[in-house]
C-alpha cells in the first residue's frame, strides 16, 4: 500500500539523486486567474522530468535476483531516461522499448545514460506489448512506468517539496497519463494536508482517466490522439486507480490547441521549455472555477527536440495571429508588388516571405499569384491588414495553416 512509511523511505532513497526543484511564481497566470499561481518545475529535474523519482525508487527496492536479471521497460521517453539513469547509477543493465515516434532528444538521452534502446510501434501501448514479450522471453525484470506502487511512492515525493516550500498551497494541478504521478502526489498531499485539492488534467484525445473516473472503474480507449506524447496512454493503471479515486478531487480534459498557447507563454514569459504533457497543468489554469487560492501547477517535464520546439513556436504564432499568410492575384505589370508592400507596411505589418508565381493564368490582368507571409501583432492587426487590401480592390484570401500539429 501507499503508506507514509513508503513515502518517507522513497524520499531518503532519492536525497542524493534528485533536485528539490524550486517553485516559480507566475505573475501572468496569477493575474489571469485571480489566484496565486506557482509552478513546480520538474522540467528542471535530473533527466528533465519527474519520472526519475519513481524509476530510481523502484529499482533501488528490487532484490538482488531481480537486479541480476537485467531491467526492461517501455516508455515514450521520460520514464525511459529515469530507468536508464537509475540503472547506470546502480551499475545495472537496462533495455528500453520506445515508440518509433518518440522525439529524438528522448531517444538520444536514454542511450546517453547507457541503456539499450529498441524503437517499436506507433504508440506506448504497442511498445509496452513488445517490452512485456521481451521480458518474458529473456527473463528481464520489467519496470512499469506507472502501474506500480513503488513507482507512485517515488513520484509522490513531489508533494513533500511543494508543501515544505509552499505550506499554504490550496490546490495542486498535475498532468495525468497512466496515473503514477497522480496517485503518489494526491495520496501523500492528502496525508500531509487533508483539505488540499488535487486536480488532474488529461488531453481530450487521451482522456482514459477522466472516463474511468466518471465510470468508477478502469476503462480503456479504443485509440489515443494527442500531441502530449508523455500521457498518450489508453488505459490507466489498475493498481494506482483506487488511490486516484480516493484522493483526486477533479479531472479536467484539455484540447491540444490550448497547449500551443501555454507553450508560448512558458517560453516567452517564464523562459521555460516545457513539453506538451507538462503543459496540461498550465493550460488547465484557465479552467479552474475558483479565485483567491494558492495554486501549484506541476510542470512534469521539458524534454522536447528542437524540431518539435520550432513547430510549436510556428503554430503558436499562427494560433495567436502573429503570423499569417494571404494570397492575391495581381495584374502582370510593373509596380503591383510595390502596392501590396506599401499597404502592408503602412499598417506596420512586416513581410517575412513572398512567393511570386507568374504562370497561374494566361490572362495578363490576373496572371500573377502572390503569397505573402506577414508578421503582425495579433488577430485584430491581421484583420485590419486584410480589410485594407480589400478596400484597395485586392481580393486577398487568408491561407489557413495545416490542421496537424504533430
Amino acid at each position: 500500500m501507499l503508506t507514509m512509511e513508503k513515502f518517507l523511505d522513497a524520499r531518503e532513497i532519492l536525497r542524493p539523486v534528485v533536485n528539490q526543484t524550486p517553485p516559480i511564481y507566475s505573475s501572468h497566470y496569477s493575474r489571469l486567474t485571480g489566484n496565486r499561481v506557482h509552478f513546480k518545475p520538474e522540467n528542471l529535474q535530473v533527466t528533465g522530468a519527474y519520472k526519475v523519482r519513481g524509476a530510481f525508487v523502484k529499482i533501488a527496492r528490487l532484490d538482488a535476483e531481480q537486479k541480476k536479471c537485467g531491467l526492461i521497460t517501455a516508455s515514450a521517453g521520460n520514464h525511459a531516461q529515469g530507468v536508464a539513469l537509475a540503472a547506470q547509477m546502480q551499475k545495472l543493465k537496462a533495455t528500453v522499448v520506445m515508440p518509433a515516434t518518440t522525439p529524438l532528444v528522448k531517444v538520444n538521452n536514454t542511450k546517453g545514460y547507457g541503456a539499450k534502446v529498441i524503437l517499436y510501434g506507433e504508440n506506448y501501448d504497442e511498445a509496452y506489448e513488445q517490452a512485456c514479450a521481451l521480458a518474458e522471453r529473456s527473463g528481464l525484470t520489467y519496470i512499469h512506468p506507472f502501474n506500480d506502487l513503488d513507482i507512485a511512492s517515488g513520484q509522490g515525493t513531489i508533494a513533500f517539496e511543494i508543501l515544505e516550500d509552499l505550506p499554504d498551497t490550496d490546490v495542486i494541478v498535475l498532468p495525468v497519463g497512466g496515473g503514477g504521478l497522480a496517485a503518489g502526489v494526491a495520496t501523500l498531499a492528502k496525508m500531509l494536508k487533508p483539505d488540499i485539492q488535487i486536480i488532474g488534467v488529461e488531453p481530450c484525445g487521451a482522456a482514459c482517466m477522466k472516463l474511468s473516473f466518471e465510470q468508477d472503474e478502469v476503462c480503456s480507449l479504443a485509440s489515443v490522439s494527442t500531441i502530449a506524447d508523455g500521457v498518450a496512454v489508453s488505459k490507466p493503471g489498475e493498481l494506482v486507480f483506487p488511490y486516484i479515486q480516493a484522493h483526486v478531487d477533479r479531472m479536467l480534459s484539455i484540447e491540444d490547441e490550448e497547449l500551443i498557447d501555454a507553450f508560448l507563454n512558458a517560453m516567452e514569459i517564464h523562459k521555460l521549455v516545457v513539453e506538451n504533457a507538462g503543459l496540461l497543468s498550465v493550460a488547465a489554469l484557465r479552467h479552474l472555477e475558483m479565485t483567491g487560492k494558492n495554486v501549484v501547477s506541476i510542470l512534469s517535464g521539458g524534454n522536447m527536440d528542437v524540431i518539435t520546439i520550432a513547430s510549436m513556436v510556428q503554430h503558436g504564432l499562427i494560433y495567436r495571429g502573429r503570423v499569417f499568410t494571404f494570397s492575391v492575384l495581381l495584374p502582370d505589370r510593373p509596380g503591383e508588388l510595390e502596392k501590396i508592400s506599401h499597404i502592408v507596411a503602412h499598417l506596420s505589418g512586416n513581410i517575412i516571405r513572398l512567393e511570386h508565381n507568374q504562370f497561374v493564368s494566361l490572362n495578363r490582368n490576373a496572371a500573377v499569384e502572390l503569397k505573402v507571409t506577414v508578421e503582425a501583432f495579433g488577430h485584430d492587426h491581421k484583420n485590419a491588414i486584410l480589410r485594407a487590401l480589400s478596400e484597395k480592390g485586392y481580393r486577398a484570401g487568408l491561407i489557413e495553416p495545416s490542421a496537424s500539429i504533430d
